[in-house]
């Protein structure tokens, strides 16, 4: 047979065919043809691995209304769905947590991380319901527990002080002959908010008895003499049960603390009638309960009330 001598232009043509099926055997990255039978692990057509994908977190953040009175657990980061346990503490017996400021009262709580969260710890006084027309403060203003005497004020003042006398008394120049504010001479009879020991340092709500209110304590509870921790008082018992102790804290005049532990008293928000240097209080001793007027400079416990 007899050979045909191919041309230049032929020959080129018939490379050219050659290499592209070569290649074609190939991958893109000069590998060899995939197996048949699919056991390549190779990634083909130029695609990465998709990297696996972050879970969804979401921030816990926990706050209280006042870290004096009450914390709150941590909050932190968690997953989309976790559920955290939070809980809030009072940090004396004073105090009481009330809500969070969702409007939720559980204590502890479970929430589930469906979203960022801040929650509001809400604290406040602990108060005990006797039955009577308004609830008494578990503690006196200023005392950390039951037990405790807490501050002595002056009638009307609502910081404690070293010193009780009429030369450094809020409402008078003239050592107690005439008042500047509270008076049964054309002045007020009842103190106003800024001047009410129990408005001022429990906040809210609270304020100091009338007299009328303590009164009704005196003649619609149960007074007993006991000691607590160690403390003379009484135990002050409802018809409903609960009870409040009141400490013999006794009082201060001048520089020193008289009759603690044998006597107690608390300040009333009323103006005593009989005599302008005076305001009511409530006073009582192991053998007798009663309320009277008082020098209104001398130093007496508050025990706060609220409707």
């Amino acid at each position: 047979m007899t050979m045909k001598k191919l041309d230049f232009r032929t020959l080129v043509m018939l490379l050219c065919v050659a290499s592209m099926t070569v290649f074609a055997s190939c991958d893109n990255k000069g590998n060899e043809p995939d197996d048949p039978q699919g056991g390549s692990t190779e990634n083909h057509g130029g695609e990465e691995t998709p990297t696996p994908e972050s879970p969804v977190t979401f921030t816990l953040t926990l706050l209280s209304s006042n870290e004096a009175m009450g914390t709150a657990t941590e909050g932190g980061t968690y997953e989309k769905d976790a559920e955290v346990i939070i809980e809030a503490t009072a940090k004396k017996e004073a105090c009481v947590f009330v809500k969070w400021s969702d409007g939720n009262t559980e204590n502890p709580r479970t929430l589930t991380m469906t979203e960022n969260i801040t929650l509001t710890a809400e604290f406040d006084y602990a108060y005990v319901d006797l039955g009577l027309s308004v609830k008494w403060a578990k503690c006196n203003v200023g005392a950390d527990s039951v037990h405790h005497y807490g501050d002595h004020y002056a009638w009307g003042e609502t910081e404690p002080k070293t010193v009780y006398e009429w030369s450094n008394y809020f409402d008078t120049t003239d050592g107690g002959t005439t008042f500047l504010k509270y008076s049964n001479e054309g002045g007020k009879t009842t103190l106003d908010p800024e001047d009410d020991a129990a408005t001022v340092n429990m906040g809210g709500s609270w304020r100091m008895p009338t007299k009328e209110e303590q009164k009704e304590l005196i003649d619609e509870c149960t007074w007993t003499w006991t000691t607590l921790n160690g403390v003379n008082g009484y135990n002050v018992e409802g018809s409903n049960g609960n009870s409040i102790f009141l400490p013999a804290a006794g009082y201060c005049n001048d520089s020193g603390l008289s009759n603690v532990g044998s006597h107690g008293y608390c300040w009333s928000s009323s103006l005593y009638t009989s005599s302008s240097k005076y305001a009511d209080n409530l006073y009582f001793g192991s053998d007798d309960v009663d309320w009277s007027g008082y020098y209104r400079y001398c130093g007496q416990p508050v025990r706060g009330v609220c409707e």
